[in-house]
């Protein structure tokens, strides 16, 4: 078969030459420029890899040396917080002595007691508070021994005169000292003031008992004290009681009357009835009542007569009023007959003298008939 290839010395044409020419020079341009594009690139590359690997380098130090000083700083504060923590059970520990003894202080100021009887006195009543003294109130040592194991204190209270240090101050010092049962109050005395001293009396008193009854007594009243203390305690479990004698009478309006009451007109209408509250010879509050009293005795309005002037501080609050008719028996036979019925009465007077009539020559009387006899205040269960 004869061969397809061309014949030894044909020429090529010159169509064909200038063809490959041109591809030769495309490829060989194609190459240089990969070589230039490529070889420069893998240099440079190097180049700035080991720029890059000297920077890190770098970085990576002094990254290390902010990640020390980082950890010196976090040792340095944990070895601190160690410190305070081993200091500060010290400082809790003495912080909580130092209220503890405060707390401890406050407990010796304020004796926890069953109940406080503040009975209502003024400076010319001398002869009023030695009545009550040789009848219903024990003394000296009794005095002392009921507080301590019945929890019943019994005070007079009274405030001062207008005159600082004046003849009357320093009679009821002298009295003071010669019986211990008067409670001073930071107080000036004067008949219209009874509202403000009713304040006095129960601010003064929870600032230095904590009881569970604070008792307000007038001193021309007979009081059976183990009945009072028996009474008392059938609502301790009660938190706001206030008890007695509860009456509503007209509002007195005109002027010419005993226990006028200027304010007549906040009462509503003329001839409008006061509304309920305890007669004021006796009564007794419970702490939480007699503990608000003396926390807002600044913003209590006092109206003319004292005894309308607690109720009206107490009326807007949850309170259960208990009428109880034994704290206000007539005297002499009212009171004797429920005593010979075995039904003693906690407190006796006459509603005609708002109190016992002429009570330093009555009262002996009356606390032999109606009195409840000393077994009796010093078995009471309290």
């Amino acid at each position: 078969m004869k061969s397809r290839s061309a014949p030894r010395g044909a020429k090529v044409s010159p169509k064909w030459i200038i063809v490959f020419t041109a591809l030769g020079f495309a490829f060989g341009m194609l190459f240089s420029n990969t070589y230039r594009f490529l070889g420069p690139l893998e240099s440079d590359d190097r180049i700035i890899f080991g720029r890059r690997y000297k920077q890190q380098e770098q970085v990576n130090e002094s990254g290390v040396g902010q990640i020390n000083k980082a950890h010196e700083a976090i040792e340095s504060l944990d070895n601190s917080v160690a410190k305070i923590s081993i200091e500060l059970p010290l400082i809790k520990s003495s912080d909580s002595v130092e209220k503890s003894e405060t707390r401890s202080e406050e407990t010796e100021k304020r004796k926890k007691v069953f109940m406080v009887i503040g009975i209502n006195t003024a400076f010319s009543s001398r002869k009023r508070r030695d009545s009550v003294r040789e009848t219903w109130m024990p003394q000296g040592e009794k005095l002392r021994k009921l507080e301590d194991e019945k929890g019943i204190v019994v005070r007079f209270m009274i405030g001062h005169s207008a005159t600082s240090n004046s003849i009357l101050d320093r009679a009821i010092d002298m009295e003071d000292a010669q019986h211990n049962d008067i409670l001073r109050l930071n107080h000036i005395e004067g008949y219209h003031e009874l509202s403000a001293k009713t304040k006095s009396f129960f601010s003064t008193a929870v600032a230095k008992w904590d009881a569970e009854f604070y008792v307000k007594v007038d001193d021309d009243v007979h009081v059976n004290l183990g009945t009072l203390a028996a009474t008392l305690a059938r609502h301790r479990l009660k938190p706001r009681v206030y008890i007695g004698c509860m009456k509503s009478g007209p509002v007195l309006y005109k002027k010419d009357v005993k226990y006028h009451e200027p304010e007549f007109w906040k009462f509503g209408e003329t001839g409008n009835n006061y509304f309920r509250h305890a007669t004021g010879q006796i009564y007794a509050i419970s702490k939480e009542l007699a503990t608000y009293v003396s926390t807002n005795k600044d913003v209590l309005h006092k109206f003319a007569n004292e005894d309308v002037s607690l109720g009206a501080w107490l009326l807007g609050l949850e309170v259960e009023h208990i009428d109880d008719r034994n704290m206000c028996c007539g005297t002499p036979h009212d009171c004797e007959w429920k005593l010979q019925a075995g039904n003693a009465c906690v407190a006796s007077f006459d509603w005609s003298c708002s109190g016992i009539c002429k009570s330093v020559q009555r009262m002996k009387g009356v606390h032999e008939r109606c009195g409840e006899g000393a077994a009796t205040l010093w078995s009471a269960l309290l």
